[in-house]
């Protein structure tokens, strides 16, 4: 009889305590001696508790705070490795000397402001933190599940300058994402993208040298399932190399709206298999993509560059050619005459609230895509069309639009009647009332799906939401 083949459990994750909630007007003081007072919660998730804050001083902690500060209890683990993260990564002068270095206006890694410790019924770990606004998924959402060509490219310079720098200091990020990626949240950064949550971020060269290739069932399939790397999926150490698959996937996904393995995200074992498959032939993954053979030339080249790291063991350590990887998203920019001014097509195309609190729906008069040849589909399109008539025939302020073909005589004076009296009569009528009821339906409909930007630790996801932002 064959011996049974023992199988390797995974590991289970931990279990980790939530804070007690502070009181808003609590002042905590950082390990640089500087006091912060605390406003609402603003977030809380499975980790810990996330609050707005300011500089201690006379009053309360405004909607507007610029800065926020997340709590765990003291004896949590991941807070810490985000402190310490931000301690080795992101300091001000760091950030700012490699901007000068470089020569950059921008690059989008959370500068760290302070962290300490604080004593109440329980002992607390803190970190005081920029304060940012929506994420890309919210936006990817928002937008129709597709991002403009010329949006992707912006964005995969941007955040391959992120990479780049996160790698130079010795960590992988491990866990990039639409959700992990935050807007500014103050006037002259909310076109700015910050990559946050630095709950995997890995030391990948410590001072002994780069983490060796070692395959660990245990540890298999870290990370988002649908963007996690193929080291990620084999328990292998993170490496620069997984970053820049894992952003391939993202920046895919931005471009046609879905990934070919996102049918199955339960079994992670299928998710190895498919990225592996494809990765091994990319012409395939992009008829998978792309079925009428539109795949911009740069996301190809991408995915090419990617294949040929991934695939290879012998490569697990190189370090990646980010100025070959940005130059391609450059070079088709400058080829479809798109100027580089980091003003994004859904930041333009974002509805606006109304003053009835219902969302105004984009029609095709009212954003033009600079993306020749690719546009949002035509069901996307006709829905908010559709919206948009019935919203002006049922409010009572707001005249209906004129009709293509006239009803019959009849018919046409019993509408126009009706019409005027809806807008001028003090005295309402059924349908009127019926119409005002689903107007406001839909009102609460789209408030309940207005974006809410999360600004996480790992777990931690937004409850709540301060003017524009989180």
């Amino acid at each position: 009889m064959p011996p049974v083949k023992k199988q390797v459990k995974k590991r289970a994750p931990p279990k980790h305590k939530l804070p007690d909630p502070l009181k808003p007007g609590e002042v905590l003081t950082d390990s640089m001696k500087r006091q912060w007072k605390v406003g609402g919660a603003v977030g809380q998730g499975g980790f810990g508790l996330l609050y707005a804050a300011s500089p201690n001083g006379p009053g309360t902690v405004g909607p507007n705070a610029e800065y926020v500060i997340k709590i765990e209890p003291h004896d949590n683990g991941p807070l810490f490795s985000e402190i310490n993260f931000y301690l080795r990564t992101a300091k001000q002068d760091m950030i700012r000397d490699w901007m000068k270095a470089k020569k950059m206006k921008h690059l989008g890694v959370p500068r760290y402001i302070g962290s300490g410790s604080h004593e109440g019924k329980m002992r607390l770990r803190f970190m005081v933190m920029e304060r940012f606004g929506e994420n890309l998924h919210k936006m990817f959402e928002s937008a129709g599940k597709v991002f403009t060509r010329r949006d992707v490219a912006m964005l995969a310079i941007r955040l391959l300058h992120t990479l780049e720098y996160l790698h130079e200091h010795q960590f992988v990020h491990a866990d990039i994402k639409g959700s992990n990626l935050l807007l500014g949240f103050t006037k002259d950064t909310q076109d700015q993208v910050y990559l946050v949550d630095y709950g995997l971020a890995y030391r990948y060269l410590p001072d002994s040298g780069h983490r060796d290739y070692k395959e660990d069932p245990r540890k298999a399939h870290d990370g988002t399932p649908e963007f996690t790397s193929s080291d990620a999926h084999k328990g292998v150490p993170a490496a620069r190399r997984g970053d820049i698959e894992i952003l391939g996937y993202v920046l895919l996904q931005w471009l046609c709206g879905q990934l070919p393995w996102e049918d199955n995200l339960a079994n992670c074992d299928y998710l190895r298999d498919q990225k592996i498959k494809y990765l091994r032939n990319i012409p395939s993954l992009l008829k998978a993509c792309f079925p009428e053979g539109d795949c911009p030339d740069e996301m190809r080249k991408y995915l090419e560059y990617t294949s040929g790291l991934v695939l290879n063991s012998s490569r697990y350590q190189e370090r990646p050619d980010y100025n070959y990887l940005r130059g391609l998203f450059t070079s088709a920019l400058k080829k479809a005459g798109w100027k580089d001014d980091g003003k994004f097509d859904f930041l333009a195309a974002k509805p606006k609230a109304s003053k009835k609190g219902q969302i105004k729906s984009s029609t095709d008069d009212d954003v033009q895509s600079p993306q020749k040849g690719r546009s949002v589909s035509p069901k996307k399109r006709a829905a908010p069309k559709k919206k948009a008539v019935k919203r002006r025939s049922d409010d009572s302020d707001v005249s209906p639009p004129p009709k293509k073909k006239a009803a019959p005589r009849k018919q046409a004076v019993k509408k126009r009647v009706y019409d005027d009296s809806d807008s001028d009569s003090p005295s309402p009528k059924p349908k009127p009332k019926a119409a005002k009821a689903k107007a406001a339906k839909r009102g609460r409909k789209a408030r309940a799906l207005s974006t809410i930007a999360t600004q996480t630790s790992p777990g931690l996801m937004a409850r709540g939401r301060l003017s524009n932002g989180t």
